[in-house]
């Protein structure tokens, strides 16, 4: 048997204590920090936010044959227990939420990865105490503060003088709403420049979001958002058309062409007392309120080409509309209008003759 050691071996044995050496200089070197997207980060957000909506609104329409007062009475404890389950299923089984899957993330211990250990290739995963802590905060946290909230409404503390222990509290609570306010503004500045922490709670806690899978790369899909910026830029042109266009011109055009002259001329319109307007008819027909009576009876009337009388308001608002609008009791086009004085002419022949009499 050939006990014969290896040439190499004696200067390999020597060498490793400066390889060991030296392998602790290079973990006290700054490694290259990690990059993840920010907008891959607020898009996580916007998915949770979306996805809890869905599944409130599931649970609001699986309450919707109970008493409406027990909805309303116990919302935030139905709230509190759909966040629960989500958060059980989600962060503190799964390392990460819903959303942020979606957009190949997950948390992280970011005090693990202090120093030069920010690009090492496994992510230490949260501990327990973070993550009850940040399931504590963010969804106990929200209950208290709605149910806070309803006292505070129903017992009036804003309204109360100034020496009471309950409107000091409600000035305290108003003040650390405004700091908290502020603070999250500062830490979502520092986000856009640094992209660490979305929110203060996460900074404190040291919950980074990474990816789970660095070698896959982002697929982004712009397909929705071509066919909303192709939608809404052909509402848009609708809106400007739709002014534009002569509904009540067209109706009547069509109905010249498809229907008889006897069917044009006799509508029901056409039946209406002399004194009745026809155009105050119609409006009040088509739009009139449930227990609201408009009155349809000729004011200042005026009479058309055809004969027919109408108030000076409608006949004169329909043909600056439309310059070749029809008469709605014959359908022949109106084309001047003069002030009626058959009334006025009655009654001054019917002065006269009481005078002649006297």
């Amino acid at each position: 048997m050939n006990t014969t050691t290896p040439f190499w071996e004696p200067d390999w044995k020597r060498i490793q204590a400066p390889l060991l050496a030296l392998r602790r200089q290079l973990a006290s070197f700054p490694s290259p920090p990690l990059r993840i997207m920010k907008v891959s980060q607020l898009d996580a957000e916007l998915l949770d936010d979306e996805l809890f909506e869905t599944m409130k609104e599931q649970l609001w329409s699986a309450f919707s044959l109970f008493k409406p007062t027990f909805k309303e009475k116990f919302k935030p404890e139905l709230v509190l227990a759909l966040n629960l389950i989500m958060y059980k299923f989600s962060v503190y089984d799964m390392g990460a939420t819903y959303g942020s899957q979606l957009q190949n993330l997950t948390y992280r211990n970011e005090r693990k990865h202090s120093g030069g250990l920010q690009s090492t290739a496994t992510d230490a995963p949260l501990t327990q105490t973070q993550k009850v802590a940040y399931g504590a905060i963010t969804i106990g946290g929200q209950y208290v503060l709605e149910r806070l909230n309803r006292i505070i409404s129903a017992q009036g503390w804003s309204e109360l003088p100034e020496d009471n222990i309950k409107k000091k509290v409600w000035n305290a609570l108003q003040k650390a709403g405004s700091a908290f306010r502020i603070l999250s503004l500062v830490n979502f500045l520092a986000f856009l420049y640094a992209g660490k922490y979305r929110t203060v709670l996460e900074r404190v806690l040291s919950m980074r979001l990474v990816y789970a899978n660095r070698n896959s790369n982002r697929q982004a899909s712009f397909e929705f958002l071509n066919r909303q910026m192709v939608w809404h830029a052909f509402t848009e042109f609708l809106m400007f058309l739709m002014p534009l266009i002569n509904i009540s011109k067209i109706k009547r055009n069509a109905k010249r062409i498809f229907l008889p002259a006897a069917l044009m001329s006799s509508n029901e319109l056409s039946e209406l007392p002399p004194h009745i307007c026809a155009i105050c008819h119609e409006n009040n027909t088509a739009t009139t309120t449930p227990g609201v009576v408009t009155s349809t009876v000729i004011h200042n009337p005026y009479t058309t080409n055809c004969g027919h009388i109408y108030c000076y308001y409608c006949i004169k608002t329909k043909m600056m509309i439309d310059d070749e609008w029809c008469c709605l009791r014959c359908g022949n086009k109106v084309e001047a209008i003069a002030r009626h004085i058959d009334v006025a002419e009655d009654k001054a022949e019917t002065g006269h003759t009481e005078e002649s009499a006297q």
